[in-house]
């Protein structure tokens, strides 16, 4: 079986997986996204399963999307103060802003403005839930909720890179029935989707496709690379089987 793992960087849950594949004597071939070149006239490489390492009627924060500053300070009064301003792509908690009035929104655009960046000309904007010092990570893969932890936190961004603390979290009817229904909603495969305790009941927040797991290993008692190889072995097992 010819197993490819693309990534971007090298982190401990890169070398986890790695390490995980050894363990199994499976050989497989890291394939740097940085450096991808596409000929379309030559033959491509040639895979049995990719993992992918480098978001249908699933509940979620009420979320607003704008390209300009002005209707950006418009889709934020819509949603009424606080909310959050998130990146469109990002991680470990960088650059969010929670904003509670209107002169924090006009300062926060202008500043997003003035830097530039096309990921900056996207304003994401998020109803801020008022969540109990905690979120719910829970870890699917394939169509199965493997285990969740809680992050929790004083602050309002719960991330454990900003300081969460990691604590085991059951796995519900509720979580399990949430976490699946996000993960079909974006295709499936090896995710990790963020929960809100919203008074009306849990939420999605986000859906992560590289996520970071070596903090949850031993807090949920799952080997979780472990599990995320032996989904990739099924996936090409099934992939091999000629039609």
């Amino acid at each position: 079986m010819r197993i490819g793992v693309l990534c971007s960087r090298i982190r401990a849950e890169e070398k986890l997986l790695f390490e995980a594949f050894t363990r199994r004597r499976l050989t497989i071939e890291k394939v740097d996204d940085r450096q991808l070149v596409f000929d379309l006239a030559a033959q491509p490489r040639r895979f049995d399963v990719v993992l992918e390492r480098c978001l249908a009627g699933v509940p979620s924060p009420r979320t607003l999307i704008a390209f300009t500053p002005e209707s950006a300070l418009e889709a934020i009064e819509t949603l009424g103060y606080p909310v959050v301003l998130k990146p469109a792509i990002g991680s470990w908690g960088r650059l969010l802003a929670k904003i509670s009035d209107r002169d924090a929104a006009e300062a926060l655009l202008e500043h997003k403005d003035t830097l530039g960046s096309y990921q900056h000309a996207i304003f994401y904007i998020q109803e801020y839930v008022d969540k109990p010092s905690r979120d719910i990570r829970s870890f699917v893969v394939g169509d199965e909720t493997i285990c969740a932890i809680y992050r929790e936190s004083s602050h309002w961004i719960t991330n454990t890179a900003r300081g969460g603390q990691a604590r085991n979290c059951p796995v519900t009817p509720e979580i399990d029935r949430l976490s699946r229904a996000a993960a079909r909603a974006v295709g499936g495969g090896v995710l990790a989707i963020d929960l809100l305790e919203h008074p009306d009941g849990l939420v999605v927040s986000e859906v992560n496709y590289t996520m970071e797991f070596r903090n949850s290993i031993d807090t949920t008692g799952v080997d979780i690379p472990g599990r995320i190889v032996d989904y990739v072995l099924r996936v090409g097992a099934l992939e091999a089987v000629p039609a």
